[in-house]
């Protein structure tokens, strides 16, 4: 081996270990902030006595608050974060937009709009008087996540068809697409709850709003298990998803069928968003922002992109959530609300830049 290429080895071992350290880094991070939230609160909770309610130990209000409140909802943070920030960057990547993710697309509403029938028509939904942070609560998970990976899937196979077939659209034009689509799904929303009953409007309402204190631990355990399987999936076509960001010409030269690639991929991006908008409702913005975020310490390099994502998109909600809960405590504001105070700006700059670039 010559001189200059025992250079570039090391060359390249620095880059892929700064990588592994941002990768660590952002991991590091949402563990502490994960950790704040779970002891943060009207009751506040020492961090050790967080960890004794871990183990069954320690005060009972703590174990309470930690094991039933708390925890779960950390829990979905992490998990719903992950999954739009995963599915977003794959998105980008088999459409070859920067602008793509669940919620631009029109994917997030769609799903609302199959969860709003399961909802409505299939009685998915209940409302519980007891207490406002538990309004609404979903007593039949199986309907609702069919309902809405059904309606998601729907906006997907439009966002695939004009993406193949109106090549000249550009990022802009599906972009407009998602606007469309999402303006279709709210107006069929509307019609439900017109002729829903008070109770399963109200319901509907409620779980618009985005709350990840309505998922429980069943609820959790399906979007984790259909998150693990996405992120399998994920990674096995990270070098698929390498290629295709040089060109679909390119990728196929290499013998990576693009075809099949993309849609199995929006297929597999649209089921972990859907499940996940279907269990804690709307969340914008946050599939788009944390791939971008990445992008700027790991690049497009897929092998450590959407490992970067999915920590990064679990990061993002656990913060967004906790300023949500502590900002005027003991008020809590809903999370879709708070994302997208944040998310617009910067979907804002990446459509102004998208427009100059890509269009």
């Amino acid at each position: 081996m010559t001189e200059n290429n025992v250079s570039q080895l090391q060359q390249y071992n620095t880059f892929i270990r700064r990588k592994k350290i941002v990768f660590f880094a952002v991991l590091f991070a949402a563990i502490l902030i994960a950790l704040f939230a779970v002891s943060a609160g009207s009751l506040n909770i020492s961090v050790n006595e967080v960890f004794k309610s871990f183990f069954g130990k320690g005060d009972e209000m703590s174990r309470i608050a930690v094991l039933s409140i708390r925890l779960p909802r950390v829990t979905a943070a992490i998990l719903v974060g992950a999954a739009l920030a995963v599915s977003g960057a794959v998105m980008q990547c088999v459409l070859q937009n920067p602008l793509a993710s669940a919620s631009t697309l029109g994917v997030s509403q769609g799903a609302a709009f199959g969860a709003a029938i399961g909802i409505i028509v299939f009685g998915g939904g209940v409302v519980n008087s007891d207490s406002a942070a538990t309004a609404v609560s979903i007593n039949n998970p199986y309907i609702v996540s069919i309902c809405a990976f059904v309606c998601g899937s729907l906006s997907t196979l439009v966002v695939i068809l004009l993406s193949r077939f109106k090549k000249d659209l550009g990022p802009a034009g599906l972009i407009l697409a998602g606007v469309a689509l999402s303006s279709l799904f709210a107006g069929g929303s509307i019609l439900l709850q017109y002729f829903a009953d008070e109770t399963k409007i109200s319901s509907v309402v409620f779980w618009t709003f985005g709350n990840l204190g309505s998922a429980a631990w069943s609820e959790l355990l399906i979007l984790a298990v259909i998150f693990a399987v996405s992120m399998l999936y994920f990674m096995l076509n990270r070098w698929n998803y390498n290629a295709m960001e040089s060109g679909a010409d390119t990728a196929q030269s290499l013998g990576v069928n693009t075809k099949a690639v993309m849609l199995i991929s929006m297929g597999v991006c649209s089921l972990v968003a859907a499940v996940a908008v279907s269990f804690v409702g709307i969340i914008s913005f946050v599939g788009l922002v944390a791939p971008h975020i990445m992008r700027r310490f790991v690049g497009n390099d897929y092998r450590f992109l959407i490992p970067c994502s999915a920590v990064a998109g679990a990061l993002l909600l656990i913060i967004a959530d906790t300023f949500g809960r502590l900002i005027i405590a003991p008020v809590i504001l809903p999370i879709g609300a708070i994302t997208s105070f944040f998310g617009a700006p910067m979907f804002l700059y990446l459509l102004s830049r998208g427009l100059r670039t890509y269009a």
